[in-house]
């Protein structure tokens, strides 16, 4: 049961915002925010109106139903009507616990990704790659702008390592559940016998944080700088380009190679570290808030196997909400993405529901 008290100030609040909104005295640099305040409680305001109104319409209906002067006929159109107001106050009880569930921050950030082979040596590898294609896809279906910030490739074509920043709407919301282990079940190129192979990557989405939310103190960072390997070229192996940052006091450790520039490779370096750095501090929050709560979607463990890959049978399957979609193909062309995330955002929502 959510407390009258806590609508009627939705309501009013929605009521206030309307007010100023239309007067057109609002502030430029605030006019944004209270546009999107009062945006996001449209969505809802019906709702909340609905809900307070329930007990008055849920009286005058018990009135009728009840009153031994009423027809048989009217009473059972006044049982119907109950049981429908019911029912619609129950679905709107949930959406408005929905809305007043507290909101994280990181949801609205854009977010680095960062892919890695795991266990299955050069399949791995191309299966890292194929998640990197997948991604890519997305982005350009959303409408995202994805950046590389670093990749490392394997002997086969496929890749040790890439990181990369996604940048748009919403963006760490949508990607968030996708940290953990990816494994795929597959026949190999260079299988003879047509044996499936087992073999996994690792996914970690973490919101990209900008200088404002986190406060790097140059006196704990210890800069190295090298030659940068790889392929031959211009400034490779001939100066000292390659950065590796090391932040003193946690440990974490980033290195950066892949511009010419050694300023360029600070720079990407230190956008890495300042996300992890983010991401650890978000999750010790978490894990305060929630010392008796083990959400099954979590999207701190990333040694947690969270979905399997299936080409034989052509499905793809989410161990921790035991969703299966035999649409292996175009989940990974993106087409099927959004299915899988409105399913695992709706598990998120209903365990979050449950501790209220």
């Amino acid at each position: 049961m959510i407390p009258q008290k806590t609508i009627k100030d939705l309501i009013n609040k929605h009521s206030d915002l309307e007010k100023n909104l239309s007067t057109g005295k609002i502030e430029k640099k605030i006019f944004a925010e209270k546009s999107k305040e009062y945006s996001d409680l449209n969505e809802i305001i019906d709702y909340a109106r609905n809900y307070i109104s329930f007990e008055k319409e849920k009286s005058e209906l018990e009135k009728i139903f009840y009153d031994e002067n009423v027809d048989d006929e009217l009473k059972r159109m006044a049982e119907k009507d109950l049981n429908d107001l019911k029912l619609n106050h129950e679905k709107n009880e949930k959406r408005l616990k929905l809305f007043l569930l507290p909101k994280d921050e990181a949801d609205k950030k854009n977010a680095i990704i960062e892919i890695r082979a795991g266990t299955g040596g050069l399949e791995a590898s191309l299966f890292a790659s194929d998640l990197f294609k997948m991604y890519e896809k997305i982005s350009n279906k959303k409408k995202w702008i994805l950046e590389l910030i670093s990749i490392s490739k394997s002997d086969a074509g496929g890749l040790k390592e890439v990181i990369a920043s996604i940048k748009g709407t919403n963006i760490y919301s949508t990607l968030k559940y996708e940290s953990g282990v990816h494994r795929v079940q597959r026949v190999p190129d260079t299988e003879t016998q047509g044996r499936v192979h087992t073999s996994a990557a690792t996914v970690a989405v973490l919101p990209e944080a900008e200088e404002v939310d986190l406060k790097i103190n140059e006196s704990d960072l210890r800069i190295d700088v090298f030659r940068a390997g790889g392929p031959g070229g211009q400034s490779v192996n001939t100066t000292d380009s390659a950065v590796r940052i090391t932040h003193i006091p946690s440990g974490l450790s980033v290195s950066q190679q892949d511009e010419k520039s050694q300023h360029k490779n600070k720079a990407k370096g230190l956008k890495i570290l300042r996300a992890r750095l983010y991401e650890l501090e978000r999750i010790r929050i978490e894990q305060e808030r929630s010392k008796d709560r083990k959400s099954k979607i979590g999207t701190g463990d990333r040694s947690e196997r969270i979905r399997t890959y299936n080409f034989p049978q052509g499905r793809v399957t989410d161990h921790r909400i035991n969703l299966t979609l035999h649409k292996l193909e175009e989940f990974l062309e993106g087409e099927a993405f959004d299915e899988m995330i409105e399913s695992l955002t709706l598990q998120a929502q209903e365990e979050s529901l449950r501790d209220i």
